[in-house]
Formats: C-alpha cells, structure tokens, sequence
C-alpha cells in the first residue's frame, strides 16, 4: 500500500466513501506529542468532514499519564471540561495498512483552542516565516531504543533490567539489521504507506539503539510526518512483541535518543535554497548565517519546547553527542547548530538540541521562530567551532538550560515566545512544564536511596 495524498475535502470524501472499511480513525497531537482520537463510523466522520466535531477539552487540560493540571486556566474544573470544536484536516488522510486499509485522519483543535493547539502553533509560525518570504524544507531525524518487553512486563519489572532486542554496542551493524530484518521492512512499509517516508534506518551506538531518517517535505507536513512515525514505530514495534522509547535519556550509561531537525529555507515563489550562494565564502549565504545568529540567541529561551521533559536534560551533558551550549560549526557533531555543507540541494544545518521525546510542532516552530528573529534582526553568528565544541568555553547566554525548572522560567518570559507564540500558549505551555517539574520532585529517586539510605 502506497501514500496517495488526499487534494481536499471532496476528494477526502469520496475516498472514503468508496474504499476502505466502515470507520475510520481520527487523531490529534496533544501538548506532549501523544497521539489522542476517536474511531468513528464512516458515517459519522462524513457528516463532520467539514464542519468538525466535539471533543472533550481534557485533551489540553491533562498531562501524558492523564492527570489533570491544577495551574491551567485554559480548562479544568472551573470550566466544567466542555467539548470544544476539533477541525478534520482532510490532507492528512492516509490508510493503515495492517488494519484493511483504515483511514486516518489527523485533526486539531479548532476557535479558542487553536491558541493552544501544537499543530496549530506551528500553521501560525509557518504563515509568518511565508509572510517573511520564505518556505520552510525539513526532515526529522530520530534515534530511539528497542527492547524485548511488553507493556506488562515492564511494569512488572518497574522499569528495571530490561533486555534489548539486541546485546552490545553494534552501530551500523548489518548483522543486526538482517536478523531484525521483519521489524525493520515493517517500520520502513508502514512509514510509506503512512506518508512518513524514510530515508534510511539503522543500529547506532548501544545495545537496541535504532536510527531512522525521514525524508524532508515542506511545511506542517514536516511535523506531521514526523509524529505520525513517533507514534507507528511504537505501534509496529509491539506487533512484533517489542516495545520502542523515545524518551531522551533511559540509562546514564548510554547516549540519550536524538530528534535532529534538518532545515532550509527556500524563497518564496521560486528559488531552491536560500541558505546557498556558490560564490561566498562556505557557500553560505547571510540569510544563513543570521539564521544561526537568530538560533543561538534566542535558542536557550525557548528551550522548553526542543527538550520539554525532566528526562531531556539528562542528554544534554558533555560527551554523550548531545550538546550543552548554542555552539555552531561546519560538519561538527559536537556542536547544536551542524551545517552540513553541499550545493543547493543539500546545504542546510542540523539542529541536534532537540530530542527524540520532543513534540516535532514544537520543536520545529521553536527552531523558525528563533531563526527567524535573527533573519529579522540580522543577527551575526559567532565564529564556528572546529573541533571539540564541550572543550570550547561559550559565555553564559549560549548556554542551554541545565534543567526543565529553568527552560520553563525563561520561556515564560521570552518576548520572543510571546510575540510568535502568543500569550495564551506561552502561559498554557509554561504552567504544563512546572508542573511536569512538580510531579518529579513528589518521588523519591533510586540514586537517593542508594546514596542516603544507610549511611544517613
């Protein structure tokens, strides 16, 4: 089964109607990038096609264990958790191939929600980067882990000894990737089928450690190839009786799970690349360089969207490939901003902040929005790093946040933030984030019990 995009609400409709079985699937993205929805008869879901639907506004109004948030003033108990209109987007059809063929549909909220709304967030900065004269050309790149568990029996185990689904450190190995040659043609002919085409997969460093690549695209769809593949990786995975994380960081051992965001900016109305001039110096262009300017200093205040768990900030330490400060360079993988260099088609930079566990509408809007102030404001870049950017001291305002308490402080008062994102996403998004960090300092930690439990 192959992607066939869907031209418009009609054409979603007649599709529907004429193919598949009788319900379909609608999903949206919440704050945390999980995707919620409904399994709708066929019926139903054309009878909202165009108009939408009711959804409970919980969805905004709860983190990603379900529990409700007692700082948000969005939703909750003094609203009496209303519904509130989800829009059907009818583009984003596309069918499951292991359910017969069943549609789904991607959807996002829709009127006073859509203030809130992570897919939404993004339509509204990709508008501005457009209004600017430019279009955006990205893929996401992930890593994440696989391991010979279920869900049951890591809750049986409390998350403890757990197996990958392979021994050892066996980066790139083909060894591996043809034992696991059945999981691996399934992640690559769901993701086809789905929309989220990849380029490439394969072992990295560290027992079950996988990367994939997906191929760019323009715009939202970016993102919405980019969750869509978080979410069915998952899926695929325990069909095969494994389970895949892309939390950041799930041993200190090990390097944590990257979300690399690869970006160009391409002229509006024509043009290729506007990143690339052949005859400047590295072929980079000063839209380019402010762009970098514009990442490394407004980068560290919107943080919280790129690195948005407590678990975030236990990849980014040194020597572990992630980095600590807004650092850039020419092919330097120890640096946040990589500019891969090459000829019009391939000349983009590499944003290697953002991890794997981070909503792709987000981490992609923080990334533009960032970049974007410093195309404005044509802000110079630093000097790039050559070598060791951990050994390269960086003055205090490139460093990245040590810890989501902090990234949520500075991203509540980013003018920035505000000014791109809006006020009510900005309060909405900092209150889930200091409450992500109270719920972590409720529990008692493994490596406190070993430390103080006897000799205290």
């Amino acid at each position: 089964m192959t992607f066939d995009p869907i031209q418009d609400t009609e054409d979603a409709a007649r599709r529907v109607r004429a193919d598949g079985p009788d319900f379909v699937k609608v999903g949206l993205f919440d704050i945390d990038g999980v995707m919620r929805g409904k399994f709708m008869h066929r019926d139903k879901f054309l009878a909202t096609l165009e108009k939408g639907f009711g959804f409970c506004d919980v969805v905004l109004g709860w983190d990603i264990d379900d529990q409700l948030y007692d700082n948000a003033r969005i939703t909750g108990w003094h609203t009496g958790f209303p519904d509130v209109r989800v829009r059907i987007v009818p583009e984003t059809g596309r069918r499951i191939p292991f359910e017969d063929g069943c549609w789904l549909f991607i959807a996002e909220f829709a009127d006073g929600a859509a203030a809130v709304c992570p897919r939404n967030v993004l339509r509204r900065t990709l508008a501005r980067v457009e209004d600017a004269g430019f279009t955006a050309r990205a893929g996401f790149e992930y890593e994440f882990f696989l391991f010979d568990e279920t869900p049951a029996s890591v809750r049986a185990k409390n998350y403890h000894g757990m197996t990958p689904v392979t021994p050892g450190n066996t980066g790139y190995s083909l060894l591996r990737q043809s034992t696991l040659s059945d999981l691996y043609r399934e992640v690559f002919t769901v993701s086809e089928a789905l929309g989220a085409i990849l380029e490439g997969i394969h072992e990295e460093m560290g027992p079950g450690v996988v990367e994939a690549a997906l191929a760019p695209a323009s715009g939202v769809a970016v993102a919405d190839r980019a969750a869509l593949f978080r979410t069915f990786a998952k899926v695929v995975a325990q069909r095969h009786g494994a389970m895949a994380t892309f939390m950041a960081k799930w041993d200190a051992a090990q390097a944590g799970q990257s979300g690399h965001l690869h970006l160009s900016l391409a002229p509006v109305g024509g043009g290729t690349n506007a990143f690339h001039d052949d005859d400047v110096p590295d072929g980079m262009t000063a839209t380019m360089r402010h762009f970098i300017g514009g990442l490394q200093t407004w980068g560290p205040e919107l943080a919280a969207l790129f690195a948005p768990t407590v678990n975030s900030y236990r990849r980014l330490v040194p020597g572990m490939w992630a980095p600590t400060d807004m650092s850039w360079g020419i092919d330097n993988r120890t640096c946040a901003i990589r500019v891969i260099p090459g000829d019009a088609e391939s000349l983009r930079i590499e944003f290697r902040a953002p991890g794997a566990d981070a909503n792709p509408y987000l981490a992609m809007a923080a990334t533009l929005a960032a970049g974007m102030e410093g195309i404005a404001r044509k802000t110079a870049p630093d000097d790039p790093i050559s070598g060791d950017a951990y050994a390269a001291p960086q003055p205090p305002e490139r460093h990245l946040p040590r810890t989501l308490e902090d990234a949520a402080a500075r991203f509540a008062q980013s003018e920035v933030a505000l000014r791109w994102f809006g006020d009510a996403f900005v309060e909405h998004f900092a209150a889930t984030r200091d409450w992500e960090v109270r719920q972590f300092r409720k529990h008692v930690t493994d490596w406190e019990l070993a430390r103080y439990f006897e000799l205290i």
